[in-house]
């Protein structure tokens, strides 16, 4: 692509401000729908936080640096786009690992269900825990194949969506109250519990029995993805998405401007004018829309609205690559296996609680929670030739219950201390040190790079660090959500980013969705 495409002189059917996935949904889909369509992008190039890079110098390993699995992008926009992309199962789902009784041992998921029961009961002693497993993530599967599919069609309201859903237990239970309540009424293995509610944490700052439901709408949309709620592996590394979303964009006929930031939007509801700044200058183009896939702080601070208040982002982001993978104390499972689902560390029940009440209270977590993937043995073409036959592998960490206010009094230090003891709760259950297995790069340092909530901020704009944007919400209309949970006050500025309602995760989903409002409107 281009470094620098540029905008042209004229009035565009369309700008859509930010190249993310989200944006570049859009633009695929209004550029094939015969608009005009510029995209605008501060960085270099596009992609936003869905990219792939080589992070270590003189390594060919190329790995997604930001998000790196997916579930939410429906199958529809794939299709529709005619994207050049891969997604690949994995046969594991997760191992835990713990001590019981003085001895090392684990749950591993996946395998098979003749494989998953004998896991439960070598680990809890019997075969209710499994049987309660069985029932909740049947119940989640059924509401994922009725929820799914109206992600992207116009928002159904509150009673279409429980009518939809059919099942009030699951209503109940996911919609009206703590999903710690049904956590502690279906099991008793603390281990057991801790895994269930991992779902409900990822990204989100909260306790299982938050009143706000916050934990809900978290464990809702990781359970949702697809219709069968399962995380896949985007064959490639995340950066093949977004490299196909542009190439689909830019075929199409959209204009790709990276190197061009939107410094401010004007409009009377019918027609904008977006100023724009590049290293040359300042600039001006004309649209009839305006779509921002930035957060919706940014599209505040472009328009000149009350920002929203922000919602900081929790947690700390590594990415490693590693000689071999470490031999595991508990000998029974294969490193392979283990590690190519999601390993959950210091993820129990009690050991969230502890370590989300510690954070709440300004201290970084004793036992910090956290889980890892390995990309490599799913996929691995995101490694050079030499490093597969070497056998290097990557790891993804990704920690929770680490709120931005606990860097802000010095994020280089406080970056590296919770690294430390992030990995010192991932050494308690393997058999050498991983620092042992780190590789090392051209210039001899290890291969691994951590990025706190802060650091996100700075480098991808995300509101306190904020995956999200901003808190997830309902997939459902609310009195100021709008036909398609992307209108915003200025009727020719939509929002098409994460923070729109339905957003959240690598969908495109608010960025399909926003395309929809705009040709709705035209159609009109």
């Amino acid at each position: 692509m281009p470094a620098h495409e540029g905008p042209g002189h004229r009035t565009y059917d369309a700008v859509i401000v930010g190249g993310g996935h989200n944006g570049l949904v859009a633009a695929a889909y209004l550029a094939r729908a015969g608009r005009s369509v510029l995209v605008l992008e501060r960085l270099d190039g596009t992609g936003g936080a869905a990219v792939s890079t080589r992070p270590f110098a003189g390594v060919d390993a190329r790995l997604s640096r930001y998000s790196y699995l997916v579930s939410l992008l429906p199958k529809k926009i794939v299709r529709d786009l005619g994207l050049d992309f891969r997604i690949r199962g994995r046969t594991i789902s997760s191992y835990t690992p713990v001590e019981r009784d003085g001895r090392p041992t684990g749950l591993l998921v996946g395998g098979g269900e003749r494989r998953t029961r004998d896991a439960f009961a070598r680990l809890t002693g019997g075969a209710s825990e499994y049987a309660a497993w069985q029932r909740l993530y049947g119940m989640t599967g059924r509401l994922a194949q009725r929820v799914f599919p109206t992600l992207t069609e116009p928002l159904p309201t509150r009673d279409e969506l429980r009518r939809r859903v059919d099942d009030e237990d699951a209503w109940r239970m996911l919609f009206e109250e703590p999903i710690g309540v049904a956590i502690e009424e279906n099991f008793t293995d603390d281990l057991v519990r801790g895994v269930v509610l991992t779902d409900a944490l990822i990204g989100t700052f909260a306790d299982a029995h938050d009143p706000s439901l916050a934990q809900n709408r978290c464990f809702l949309y990781h359970v949702i993805g697809g219709g069968t709620g399962a995380w896949d592996v985007p064959v490639g590394g995340m950066g093949a998405l977004t490299d196909a979303l542009a190439t689909a964009a830019r075929t199409a006929g959209a204009v790709l401007a990276t190197g061009h930031e939107a410094v401010r939007i004007d409009t009377d509801g019918r027609a904008a004018e977006i100023t724009y700044r590049t290293a040359d200058g300042e600039g001006v183009m004309a649209a009839r829309h305006v779509l921002v896939g930035a957060s919706p702080q940014q599209l505040a601070a472009l328009t000149g609205d009350e920002p929203p208040a922000p919602a900081e982002g929790a947690q700390l982001k590594v990415n490693m690559l590693l000689k071999r993978l470490p031999r595991l104390r508990d000998t029974s499972v294969d490193p392979r296996e283990a590690f190519a689902g999601t390993f959950h560390i210091a993820e129990g029940y009690d050991q969230l609680a502890a370590a989300h009440a510690q954070a709440a209270s300004g201290s970084l977590p004793a036992a910090p929670p956290s889980e890892i993937y390995c990309h490599s043995l799913t996929d691995p073409s995101i490694l050079g030739r030499d490093l597969v036959e070497d056998g290097y592998q990557t790891l993804t960490l990704f920690g929770l219950h680490t709120p931005a206010r606990l860097f802000e009094r010095d994020n280089d230090a406080v970056r590296e201390e919770l690294l430390k003891a992030t990995l010192a709760q991932l050494d308690a259950h393997l058999a050498e040190p991983l620092a042992d297995c780190l590789a090392t790069d051209a210039d001899g340092r290890l291969c691994i790079e951590a990025k706190t909530p802060l650091d996100l901020e700075r480098d991808l704009r995300l509101p306190g660090g904020n995956i999200f944007h901003r808190a997830l919400t309902w997939p459902y209309a609310q009195d100021d959500t709008g036909r398609w949970g992307v209108e915003t006050r200025h009727a020719n500025v939509l929002l098409c980013g994460a923070g729109a309602v339905r957003g959240g995760g690598v969908s495109g989903v608010p960025g399909h969705n926003a395309a929809m409002a705009v040709l709705e409107r035209d159609a009109g």
